[in-house]
């Protein structure tokens, strides 16, 4: 599958923990040396502002999609390639998933488990099928994936989920998916 954009979901907070940051920072490294556009909520803070920062550092695509709603608070990257203003979260998301080839989910906060289930689903509904990483740095998914995998075991799930998502815990490791 050829991939030429990548939506990301990750916190409009940096967390914690300092790899956060590092990771977001090299996922826009790889998406703009791949020539990958970079597809996201349209933020200037947190994680989706390192992202967009570092691929626009390294002279790449980046597109983001934000409500109205999040433009009167004022979160808006204004230096992007292309900033799309929508009506709602809903509107949102459905753009997200149709400009992206794949996805990848960074930490996050409760958007961004709502984008990742919801990409999930639309997998497992078939609405589509694309390819969907997980970046589980420094293990912060390791709880919802001990999870997943109980609900998978308690036979709740219609497929397995290693087949839905590719877990990886180094951005580097997502280069080959991408070749």
């Amino acid at each position: 599958m050829l991939i030429n954009s990548i939506a990301v979901f990750c916190g409009s907070k940096t967390g914690v923990n300092p790899l956060f940051a590092t990771h977001a920072k090299a996922i826009g490294y790889i998406l703009a040396e791949k020539n990958i556009s970079l597809i996201y909520g349209g933020g200037k803070q947190g994680l989706m502002g390192i992202v967009a920062d570092a691929v626009l550092e390294r002279n790449g695509n980046v597109i983001g999609i934000i409500p109205t709603l999040l433009t009167e608070w004022e979160v808006q990257h204004e230096t992007i390639t292309e900033l799309i203003v929508v009506d709602d979260m809903h509107i949102r998301k459905k753009m997200l998933y149709d400009k992206c080839d794949a996805a990848i989910i960074l930490p996050g906060g409760i958007g961004t488990l709502d984008e990742f289930f919801e990409i999930l689903t639309w997998n497992q509904l078939k609405i589509h099928s694309k390819k969907i990483f997980l970046l589980n740095t420094d293990g912060f998914y390791d709880s919802l994936l001990e999870h997943i995998n109980r609900m998978q075991a308690e036979n709740f799930l219609h497929l397995k989920i290693e087949n839905q998502v590719t877990v990886i815990t180094e951005p580097g490791f997502m280069l080959e998916y991408l070749t």
